[in-house]
């Protein structure tokens, strides 16, 4: 596809990654012809990316040089206003995020006015305009998402988790060290960034609950801020938006097999992050409430941009206010914990434990 043939070192493990992947798929998630058509393009969209971004580092060495001061990373359980944060701290000019198609062909990214006639650009608009995740997730190429895919070059990422049942991938993973796959995760950001490096990163992604030594290991000076909401809610909404992005793709993915895999997953995803939370300087961390994000979103950034040492004001606020007048009203979207096998009092117990 691509004329390529070097993966790079593979210091970061993929390989491993990769062959625990296949397995799984092959032994667990009884994978429907549907299910292993989109998982090999999953599997081959992320080797893809990953020949790619070791081309352009090769053609463009100096952006190794590129500096990333005091970046921003946007964590917190699925569904808890990530997204809706992400994008109005976005809208600052003086901010960048991963734009999702760079994501996926990591590149110094072009000037906006030439996306559209970038045959890459038009290929992906067309396929995430037929994904059909717009009543949950609303996915554009030309918007920031997160950067779960530059992740998954390395294999290393719970969005394979988010849409499958590979128990064997859970348990390699959850024993894994990210600093490797961070590590990569910076030197795309530092490739995407090469035109655009007086302006300040902010990335977001729940995975980054699961791997916060290493993300703080290699992005030393960052700020990491975490948003709430509650559980019974958050893991409802989790689970109808998984079951919903992978429909037809499993005869085993689905129903409580899901319910009890999401609520597994991202409990121990946030016990992790509040153990390894503790051990670090609390001056590093801002806490947002998905209440107080949804009811006063100008107030909400302004008090981030008050943690950050700096101020909302003039093209900053501007942009923030004109994002939240042209936001997309909230889609309907129904999900009951009963349709995964699960209860409140089953929620309560697995994020108290």
């Amino acid at each position: 596809m691509t004329g390529l043939d070097d993966f790079g070192d593979g210091d970061d493990g993929y390989a491993d990654g990769l062959r625990v992947l296949l397995d799984a798929y092959a032994r667990e998630a009884g994978l429907t012809p549907a299910g292993s058509k989109w998982t090999r393009g999953l599997l081959r969209g992320a080797l893809v990316s990953r020949l790619i971004a070791e081309a352009a580092w090769w053609q463009l060495p100096q952006h190794a040089e590129v500096a990333l001061p005091r970046p921003v990373f946007v964590t917190g359980l699925p569904r808890t206003g990530t997204t809706a944060l992400h994008r109005l701290l976005t809208a600052d000019p003086a901010h960048q995020g991963p734009e999702l198609w760079l994501t996926e062909v990591p590149q110094p990214r072009p000037p906006r006015a030439t996306w559209a006639e970038n045959p890459v650009f038009a290929m992906l608009q067309t396929a995430y305009g037929a994904a059909g995740l717009d009543g949950v997730h609303p996915m554009r190429p030309d918007r920031v998402e997160e950067c779960w895919r530059l992740l998954c070059q390395s294999m290393t990422s719970v969005s394979f988790e988010c849409t499958a049942h590979i128990p064997s991938y859970s348990s390699w993973l959850a024993g894994r060290d990210w600093t490797p796959a961070y590590r990569r995760h910076r030197r795309n950001l530092q490739l995407i960034g090469l035109n655009d490096q007086h302006r300040r990163w902010v990335l977001k992604n729940p995975s980054h609950l699961f791997a916060l030594d290493a993300l703080l290991a290699v992005y030393p000076d960052a700020t990491v801020i975490q948003t709430h909401r509650d559980p019974r809610t958050v893991i409802a909404s989790v689970c109808s938006l998984n079951a919903r992005a992978s429909a037809g793709w499993s005869t085993v993915f689905a129903g409580a097999v899901t319910g009890r895999a999401q609520l597994e997953l991202w409990s121990r995803g946030l016990r992790r992050f509040r153990a390894d939370r503790a051990r670090h300087d609390p001056s590093r961390f801002v806490d947002v409430r998905f209440e107080d994000l949804a009811a006063d979103p100008i107030r909400t950034v302004e008090m981030i941009y008050d943690r950050l040492g700096s101020r909302l004001s003039g093209p900053a606020r501007s942009a923030v206010i004109e994002t939240i007048q042209r936001g997309t009203p909230e889609p309907a979207h129904d999900y009951d914990l009963s349709t995964y096998g699960l209860t409140g009092a089953d929620v309560d117990r697995a994020f108290d434990g």
